[in-house]
């Protein structure tokens, strides 16, 4: 078959996990693909891909969603069958789905495109459950698809993660699909690292399968935390948990907890790492300064992330990326864990760091719109390779 090739723009839009924003990007899709009736594993199909970050920028929630998110985050730990049944759960997903909608129109007139040059949203929305070992398995994105759709008069993508659920998969993480493409080397051993609310590990290892996982919490305690005692919604740069001390016996406390141990693939949110989870491991430790528990925090992510990468034997480079690639503390500790990895910020191999997660969905609505199954198999233990993604039409494409 012929080769085609693609450039087209698309949005990707994802709120993470520490429910402060939407981070909102344009991008440029340009592929060439040699044979795209091929279904084998997306890290050994021949596909060319370059992609372009045309605009990217986080917009903040309004304080009334940011309030009804807090509201959600702790109703999902505390009684989510209840979250589930209550009014809560149907108003957010029309809020965040106007929100989505906003920042989609916002990004677009930044980029300096028309909407007519835009082939397509691709959303993640806004999770809130994410319980893939439940029964059945569950993992919960809100943000209205089609209301986004009807709101831009653009095609949008979402629902990522429901077919990977339906295939025996975790649903999460998706991202090493992209990661295999931006950054696969074909003689480095490489990890690619998120640091979110939750951290996301991609190894990148030559002549093996991609892998990816969830290793456990990254900023979501830091944040937690200094929200409690500094009243800041962050530890900006880590500079809080610097002046602390790294206090053993929590460390150890934290680390016994058995998700850490688990193998791959694996996955889990901020209702298992939450605020109760944090209690639970602090007590009898409430005499601690509370800059040696930050501090303590911060080294859980580093010492979290150094042993689950322990397994796959030493890598040469980790690229780091999320909001905690602008935490020099947590950076520093991640180099100390793990001393013969060069630790850097995925800026320095053209990919912005804020951004790569919106990059993943504008590609990923990309992946849909072409119908192609997306191997996820030693990621997320699916079964078999699926099609990701729902697609929501505007009122205008339905008639």
């Amino acid at each position: 078959m012929a080769a085609t090739h693609l450039n087209a723009h698309y949005v990707g839009l994802i709120s993470g996990t520490s429910m402060d924003g939407i981070d909102a990007v344009v991008v440029r899709i340009n592929t060439t693909d040699t044979n795209p009736s091929d279904t084998r594993p997306s890290d050994t199909r021949p596909l060319g891909l370059h992609i372009e970050l045309l605009a990217g920028e986080t917009f903040g929630f309004e304080p009334e969603l940011a309030s009804s998110l807090a509201k959600a985050k702790h109703l999902a730990e505390t009684d989510p069958q209840g979250f589930m049944d209550g009014e809560l759960k149907a108003d957010l997903d029309q809020t965040l789905a106007d929100a989505f909608a906003r920042a989609s129109l916002m990004i677009i007139e930044q980029s300096g495109l028309s909407r007519a040059e835009i082939t397509a949203i691709g959303c993640h929305g806004q999770t809130v459950i994410h319980q893939p070992n439940a029964s059945p398995p569950m993992s919960l994105q809100l943000g209205d698809g089609d209301r986004i759709a009807e709101q831009t008069g653009l095609l949008t993508v979402g629902q990522f993660r429901q077919a990977d659920l339906a295939a025996g998969g975790q649903g999460a993480p998706l991202a090493p699909l992209l990661h295999v493409a931006l950054f696969a080397h074909a003689t480095k051993r490489r990890a690619i690292l998120n640091l979110g609310g939750i951290a996301n590990l991609t190894l990148l290892r030559p002549n093996q399968p991609v892998v990816g996982f969830d290793t456990g919490p990254a900023n979501v305690f830091l944040d937690l935390w200094s929200q409690a005692h500094t009243h800041q919604s962050f530890d900006a740069n880590g500079q809080w948990a610097h002046s602390g001390q790294v206090h053993p016996p929590l460390l150890e406390r934290f680390l016994e907890d058995p998700y850490f141990a688990l193998p791959s693939p694996k996955s889990t949110g901020i209702e298992y790492f939450g605020q109760g989870w944090l209690n639970e491991k602090l007590k009898g430790f409430e005499s601690l300064p509370p800059e040696d528990v930050q501090a303590t925090l911060s080294e859980l992510t580093a010492a979290s992330v150094a042993q689950a990468i322990e397994p796959f034997g030493s890598v040469d480079q980790i690229i780091v990326c999320g909001g905690g690639a602008h935490n020099a503390d947590l950076m520093a500790r991640l180099q100390r864990r793990l001393p013969t990895s060069e630790v850097s910020r995925s800026n320095q191999w053209g990919v912005d760091s804020d951004y790569l997660e919106a990059m993943l969905f504008a590609w990923l609505a990309h992946e849909r719109l072409a119908e192609r199954p997306l191997d996820t198999r030693s990621i997320t233990g699916a079964n078999t390779p699926v099609v990701l993604g729902t697609l929501h039409h505007p009122m205008k494409q339905r008639d």
